[in-house]
């Protein structure tokens, strides 16, 4: 008697408990990571160019899920000339000392329908603490992740000296992003070469 039968059905038991993998995707053009905040009640906001994000996520698999998101701080700009060199400076961001920050999350739970809750950690100015992103995921060959989270600023020591004081900037700053993902094996797949001209005839 053939025993194929058993190694198929040995098989298919293989494929029906091996766990199904989230998948991975890295950041895509179109992206951008946001602040909001105030000063002296007048608001302002700025942006993170150069943020560089990595992704596992499957809706269905969130106990494999992770985040990993890379903040350059000498960057940050909010566009004016006054805010600039002080927000990047030793008061604020220190951003000679401390280069970049870092959020990673590895917890992650469904709050219904294409909302979900990121809780991880922030690494900013030397300091870790916990910081919760929410989050809508729209599928697709590009997916796209909008999220928002709340950063207490003094929870890090962002702002010294006089800059403790919260009737001139508020210790909530809210984070908004928007990244446009790709699969990691598209985006390390090597350009296609353009096919290269004939060679003239000779006269």
């Amino acid at each position: 008697m053939s025993d194929r039968p058993l190694r198929i059905a040995a098989l298919a038991a293989l494929f029906a408990v091996a766990p199904v993998l989230a998948a991975d995707y890295t950041q895509a053009p179109g992206s951008k990571l946001q602040f909001t905040s105030s000063y002296q009640e007048e608001a302002f906001s700025g942006t993170f160019p150069g943020f560089a994000t990595s992704m596992t996520f499957d809706p269905a698999q969130l106990a494999s899920s992770r985040l990993d998101v890379v903040i350059p701080l000498a960057s940050a700009t909010t566009g004016n000339e006054d805010y600039d060199p002080e927000m990047r400076g030793n008061a604020f961001f220190d951003a000679k000392k401390f280069p970049q920050a870092r959020y990673t999350a590895t917890k992650f739970r469904a709050l219904g329908g294409n909302r979900f809750a990121a809780d991880g950690t922030l690494n900013l100015h030397g300091i870790n603490k916990p910081v919760t992103l929410t989050f809508t995921w729209t599928p697709g060959a590009k997916p796209v992740l909008d999220g928002k989270a709340a950063v207490n600023r003094l929870d890090f020591g962002v702002g010294s000296g006089e800059w403790n004081d919260t009737s001139l900037i508020p210790n909530g700053v809210v984070v908004t992003t928007h990244v446009v993902f790709m699969p990691k094996a598209a985006a390390a797949a090597p350009a296609a070469k353009p096919a290269a001209k004939p060679a003239a005839k000779a006269k």
